[in-house]
Formats: C-alpha cells, sequence, structure tokens
C-alpha cells in the first residue's frame, strides 16, 4: 500500500534533519566548505518546509502510522533511539570524547531506520540505515586524514544522504 501522508513526512522530516546535520557540520570545518554547508542547509531547509505544507494539506490521507499497532512500535523506537543517542553522548562529552557525539548520533540514527522499515513497509529505509551507519564509521578515518572534526565529515555526508531520501519522500509522493 502506498502511503501518501507518510511520503510528504519523509520529505519534511528528512529535510529538516539534512539541514541539521549540514548546520551541525558547520560547527569547525575548513573554511571554503563554510559557504557550501551554508547553502547545502538554505536548500535543505527549503525542502522541510515544502515537506511540512504537503503533510499538512495531506494530514488526513493514508499513513502506516494509522494502524495502532505501528504507532504504538514507532514511539517505542522513537524513545530507545534518543535514549540510547542520549546516553552515549553525555558519556562521550563525560570522557573528552566530544569528537566522537556526530558519529554516533549517525549510527544511532541509522539503527532506527532498520526498526522502521517494518513500521513503515519501506525497505528503502534499509539503505538510509546502511548509508547513515557507514557514514558513522568512515567519518572516523576521513576527518583524521583531513584533519577536520568529525561533524565535518558525518554532517555533510549524513545531510547529503537524508537530503537525497527527501527528495525521493517528495518524488514518490507526486507519483502516487
Amino acid at each position: 500500500m502506498e502511503y501518501i501522508r507518510d511520503y510528504a513526512m519523509y520529505t519534511a522530516i528528512f529535510g529538516m534533519f539534512s539541514m541539521c546535520w549540514f548546520g551541525w557540520a558547520q560547527e569547525n570545518p575548513r573554511k571554503s566548505w563554510r559557504k557550501y554547508l551554508g547553502i547545502a542547509s538554505g536548500i535543505a531547509l527549503v525542502v522541510g518546509i515544502v515537506g511540512i505544507y504537503l503533510s499538512a494539506t495531506h494530514w488526513h490521507s493514508s499513513s502506516a502510522l494509522a494502524d495502532s499497532a505501528a504507532y504504538k512500535n514507532y514511539l517505542i523506537f522513537l524513545f530507545l533511539e534518543f535514549s540510547l543517542a542520549g546516553i552515549g553522548a553525555f558519556f562521550l562529552i563525560k570522557f573528552k570524547r566530544s569528537n566522537f557525539v556526530a558519529p554516533w548520533i549517525a549510527f544511532i540514527v541509522g539503527i532506527h531506520f532498520i526498526w522502521l522499515k517494518d513500521i513503515f513497509q519501506d525497505a528503502s529505509l534499509y539503505i538510509l540505515a546502511a548509508l547513515l551507519i557507514g557514514i558513522s564509521f568512515i567519518s572516523l578515518p576521513l576527518s583524521k586524514k583531513l584533519q577536520v572534526p568529525n561533524s565535518a565529515i558525518t554532517g555533510p555526508l549524513a545531510g547529503t544522504s537524508l537530503f537525497c531520501f527527501a527528495i525521493i519522500g517528495v518524488i514518490r509522493f507526486l507519483l502516487i
């Protein structure tokens, strides 16, 4: 079954979180990257706003979350994700490893999409999960090689992945 509201929400949520990741990447990137990160963040914001509009105007359309069991599982996974991400970030900061917070969050968000695949009945979320988990690992040696903070690598890569899925969401929305 096609869930038109979910595709609109993909556009909104992935667009907004793409903007957040591009924003986080601006923590301390190379100076030559800042302009492009800002532009990417702004474009992601616009896509997210389009998704918000589409979601609001199609709020009563079909959604996988209309099933109460799916919605309950969604909330459980969301709570677990936020808890694991927050606890991990707390300990990384406490033990003076704050440079690893961005990859940690990307890893947890990636795991989260594995769980959401069944809720939204959308196998493409496995691809997004693999991308974010891969980014969390590849950002560590890449940031060291480029001599930038992990967030300067994790942010643009996660932001780009989420942006692509936001665009896929709007395309899927338009094709229904």
